[in-house]
């Protein structure tokens, strides 16, 4: 890597405050705010509204949509489309 050109990276802390979760990683993210880690050191935070704690696909509350099931259900419902003549 050359020198000077790329930003610093340093311990930020990511807070998603919906579900109450922290984690601690390097990034090159900026930040006014600190917070005190489980380790006793001071680490500037970013709060975030959605991580992977608080995400539905990662916590299982999504909901898969099952659409050859609503087609059936049509065409049970109002039997299937006229054929086009040719």
């Amino acid at each position: 890597m050359r020198t000077g050109i790329h930003p610093d990276s340093r311990p930020v802390v990511f807070r998603d405050r919906a579900a109450g979760f922290a984690f601690l990683t390097r990034s090159t993210a900026h930040s006014t705010r600190t917070v005190e880690w489980e380790d006793g050191n001071t680490y500037p935070v970013i709060d975030v509204e959605i991580s992977s704690a608080s995400h539905p696909f990662y916590t299982g509350t999504s909901q898969v949509v099952d659409t050859a099931g609503r087609v059936e259900r049509f065409e049970r419902r109002y039997g299937r489309a006229a054929q086009v003549r040719g």
